[in-house]
């Protein structure tokens, strides 16, 4: 994820960067993160490479905000925009360019948390990885890869797309920690889950994933399973 941070005031932006790496680091996320101090720059930046979200400050000397935010929508209509500001006066302005939210400064930390789940939840790949270890050596697994993981005998089995399956030893909760705050991954009982992306159907009392694997769930989780399911599939058709 690419997200590009545009402000006048050096400390404004090396606030904002610092909130937003913490709580992207909670998320398991890698995020790239990109300062400019004007407008002008911003733009030639994204010309040659389109950022995933931008926070644009409106008051800034030279080209303001708003001015930068109509020239961004020229060649990029999919940006996500977030205005930051210590006034919400140009709403409407801001509506014209399609900006997704307002920060009035100063913000709470709180308030960039709720925004941080908004914007994931509009990009369909955000990038999050898990951190494991396998043989002694570090690897990242993306979310995306992983169809669905099981634990036994005090290892986690994680098999992935491509067939291959990671094992690495640690708890089942240290494991789905980062994962249980991702709306596609599901778990079936106290040692196994799924990433919904990869469940093709559900039978009334096990999914069915596209490796053709077939999960069990929990008899209490049945009704809740169908649901979230179903849920799911709604969001993701939408």
């Amino acid at each position: 994820m690419r997200i590009a941070i545009v402000d006048d005031i050096k400390e404004e932006r090396d606030k904002l960067a610092d909130v937003l790496t913490k709580q992207l680091s909670r998320r398991g996320i890698h995020v790239n993160l990109f300062e400019f101090e004007n407008g002008e720059d911003f733009l030639i930046a994204a010309k040659e490479r389109p950022f995933t979200v931008v926070f644009l400050d409106i008051y800034m000397s030279g080209a303001n905000g708003i001015e930068t935010a109509r020239e961004l929508r020229i060649f990029d209509s999919d940006a996500l925009l977030i205005f930051t500001t210590t006034s919400t006066d140009h709403a409407l302005d801001g509506f014209k360019v399609r900006a997704m939210h307002y920060l009035v400064k100063p913000y709470p930390e709180n308030e960039i948390s709720d925004l941080i789940d908004e914007v994931l939840s509009r990009i369909p790949d955000s990038g999050k990885y898990i951190d494991i270890k396998v043989n002694g050596s570090n690897v990242q697994v993306p979310f995306r890869h992983i169809i669905y993981a099981e634990h036994f005998s005090h290892m986690i089995h994680i098999h992935t797309t491509g067939g291959k399956e990671l094992i690495t030893r640690q708890s089942f909760e240290a494991f789905t920690t980062s994962l249980k705050m991702d709306p596609r991954f599901y778990l079936c009982s106290r040692g196994v889950v799924i990433n919904l992306e990869h469940a093709v159907d559900f039978d009334g009392a096990l999914f069915i994933l596209d490796d053709e694997t077939r999960i069990s769930v929990s008899r209490k989780l049945v009704k809740n399973a169908r649901q979230t399911f179903m849920d799911f599939l709604f969001q993701r058709g939408h």
